[in-house]
């Protein structure tokens, strides 16, 4: 493609250099770039860019993108100056891979817990409906069927746009998409446009980058403000901040809801571990999905499918179908009569989420043994919360290590014991290795009680100062049956 078409809906201050150029590849790394590619010079928050612009002209940059043309430059090279790069590297990906996502569809899920299931879900939903669908989510991103494993949760504009043009080659209709609070605000979704977007819940999560709970709130409602006309906005009306994500969109809003009056509603019938009976707007459903915030992921997902056209007793026989995703409230039943759950629970309120759902189910026939950690570099203010949490709503607690990254293990434990009083330490121990942590539990448990182990879920690894060690909670518990 030609350097001036690939720029030609920017807002270009200045040119040094030949706008006819070809491009053969746009690149925000100058490690990635080769012959023929446009450099994009983004002041990220760990490094700038312009310092690499350099590096990128040596691998074979033909041009760069930045907000400062370098004082030196090479005569074989064009710099092209805007305002803001990190603003506009989203339009040039999607103009770059042929703008994907105006030739399928794609709905964005955003929120503090259930993305991860409600995008899965979906992408599951419309390829059991004989759809080819695409996902990009924390645990994997699929192109139809095929796996390409992921970094983030939203990748960068170049890849996304990369991995949509993909989906769009190989026929897919559909992309489900979980949409973070970092990659609202750093742009990477810049220039996408989505069909619709889902709104889950808010709590406190990611406050060592966002500082303060209103900025992490305004991250996620931007998503829904800036929202087509033609899209759909449905969200959570039992979440307090549900109506306030939503209040200044322009897409069609719709509202879930299993406490009040909403356009899609759900009601439990019964619960066990294998499953729960639901009343979805007045039509009974077998689901294999267990507890009351699992109810909102698929009354989300319901509202989602019937937005996007389906049928909704095609949605429901559809549901009935679908199986929990890898690592989120996954029940193992061990041989001597006690339960496994293994969860990605990280946050305060998901750790709520998960011990009210077994509850539920328990109905006080059964003791709850947690094993709980919290992840090291990341906000500390939710580590007692955390405990307090599992303290609250668990017969016996052990306070583990999860992905400690560069801090010790034992400092983590120990913000998180700082939240207990005297009474509630009784129910705790602490114990720093994590496979001994579960094996413990294993022990203490008796027939009729459930283990959770949460905070890791589908992660198959411990981050320990930089490095990835493999460790995966269900293989654990199963080599303690």
């Amino acid at each position: 493609m030609k350097l001036k078409e690939l720029v030609g809906k920017l807002n270009v201050l200045e040119v040094k250099g030949d706008m006819g150029r070809e491009i053969c590849g746009v690149q925000i790394d100058s490690r990635q770039v080769t012959e023929g590619h446009l450099f994009m010079a983004v002041r990220g928050t760990v490094a700038d860019g312009h310092n690499y612009i350099g590096k990128a002209v040596e691998k074979g940059a033909v041009a760069v993108l930045c907000e400062e043309i370098p004082a030196e430059q090479n005569a074989d090279v064009t710099y092209v100056r805007v305002e803001n790069v990190e603003q506009v590297v989203g339009q040039v990906a999607t103009t770059f891979y042929g703008d994907p996502t105006s030739k399928l569809k794609l709905v964005g899920v955003t929120g503090t817990n259930g993305k991860t299931t409600i995008a899965t879900v979906l992408y599951e939903m419309f390829r059991y409906m004989g759809h080819k669908a695409g996902l990009l989510s924390t645990v994997c991103n699929y192109v139809d069927g095929e796996a390409i494993p992921t970094e983030h949760t939203t990748p960068d504009p170049i890849t996304l746009n990369a991995l949509l043009a993909k989906m769009v080659e190989a026929g897919c209709e559909y992309a489900f998409m979980e949409v973070s609070s970092h990659s609202v605000v750093q742009n990477r979704i810049g220039g996408l446009t989505f069909a619709g977007g889902l709104f889950t819940n808010i709590t406190r999560d990611h406050l060592d980058y966002h500082k303060t709970f209103e900025n992490y709130i305004k991250a996620k409602k931007l998503f829904f403000d800036n929202l087509p006309a033609n899209a759909f906005a449905i969200t959570n009306a039992d979440d307090k901040n549900g109506m306030v994500m939503v209040q200044n969109t322009k897409a069609q809003v719709k509202t879930y809801s299993v406490q009040s009056p909403a356009d899609f509603k759900a009601k439990i019938v019964e619960c066990h571990f294998e499953g729960m009976y639901l009343n979805i707007n007045g039509k009974e459903v077998g689901v294999q999905f267990i507890g009351k915030f699992n109810v909102s992921n698929l009354l989300a997902v319901y509202g989602a499918a019937v937005m996007l056209g389906k049928d909704e007793q095609e949605v429901l026989v559809a549901l009935s179908a679908m199986k929990p995703v890898n690592g989120r409230f996954e029940a193992l039943r061990s041989p001597s009569g006690y339960t496994a759950i293994v969860d990605y629970a990280h946050t305060p309120d998901a750790l709520e989420n998960v011990l009210n759902a077994i509850h539920g189910v328990l109905d006080g026939k059964g003791e709850v043994i947690t094993v709980c950690g919290a992840g090291g570099n990341r906000d500390k203010g939710k580590r007692p919360l955390m405990a307090r949490e599992a303290v609250k709503q668990s017969d016996r607690v052990i306070i583990t290590s999860d992905n400690p990254r560069f801090e010790e293990p034992q400092d983590i434990i120990n913000d998180m014991l700082a939240g207990l009083d005297e009474e509630q330490m009784k129910k705790v121990i602490a114990i720093v290795d994590r496979r001994q942590a579960i094996k413990t539990a294993c022990m203490m448990a008796k027939s009729g009680d459930v283990i959770l182990i949460a905070g890791k879920g589908h992660e198959d690894y411990q981050d320990v100062k930089g490095v990835k060690h493999h460790f995966d909670d269900k293989e654990e518990v199963r080599a303690c049956f």
